[in-house]
């Protein structure tokens, strides 16, 4: 039996407006929920949220990944449309994943992740 039906993750960004907009340009869409000012959702994949909050950001949580089903070109996208720096796509040997991480504007820890054919 599942014991839970859902997952939320929540980010905080100092400031709500350019935070909105960052992860609106992640997302490439608009949220799918906001529930009050300064908070907004997006179901990533059916149950699992993230959340997106005006406050503090907790300094070294994470990263939360997203999977992408091609992580070269999703990560050539985000470096142009965020103009950020993205690490290098990694992988590692048994592994059947690659991955790479960055951060958003207020220090929150995100990445991107492919699962790959063994």
């Amino acid at each position: 039996m599942k014991k839970y039906t859902g997952v939320t993750f929540q980010v905080r960004v100092a400031d709500y407006e350019k935070g909105l907009s960052w992860y609106k340009t992640l997302f490439n869409r608009d949220p799918d929920f906001i529930p009050h000012e300064d908070f907004a959702e997006w179901e990533i994949v059916k149950g699992t949220w993230l959340q997106v909050a005006k406050g503090e950001p907790a300094i070294g949580n994470g990263p939360l990944r997203l999977g992408v089903h091609d992580i070269y070109s999703e990560r050539e996208r985000l470096i142009e449309s965020l103009n950020t720096t993205i690490e290098e796509v990694q992988t590692r040997k048994g592994v059947p994943a690659a991955w790479c991480s960055f951060s958003d504007p207020y220090g929150n820890s995100v990445g991107l992740f492919e699962e790959l054919d063994e």
